[in-house]
């Protein structure tokens, strides 16, 4: 069985450089975390934040294609540039 999470990896690390500006959220107040919270994500890409929450931390490690693509649109993620 194999242990890494690179999904859940690679979502916090991507969801640390969007910023809230970046998506039409007003970023009003303390925020404990660069970029976006966990709960914005998930309500930008229509699913749940309980679902979201599993991808990160790898207990549901095989999302959809309607999934992926959605988090790839929230998460500014274009195949035909590499990632900054």
């Amino acid at each position: 069985m194999d242990d890494t999470n690179a999904l859940g990896e690679f979502l916090r690390a991507r969801r640390e450089l969007v910023r809230p500006e970046d998506v039409g959220i007003s970023a009003h107040g303390l925020r404990r975390v660069p970029g976006l919270r966990r709960e914005e994500v998930a309500m930008l890409a229509g699913i749940s934040s309980d679902y979201y929450l599993r991808l990160e931390q790898g207990r549901d490690r095989n999302p959809s294609v309607q999934v992926l693509e959605a988090l790839a649109g929230v998460l500014h993620l274009d195949p035909t540039r590499p990632p900054t």
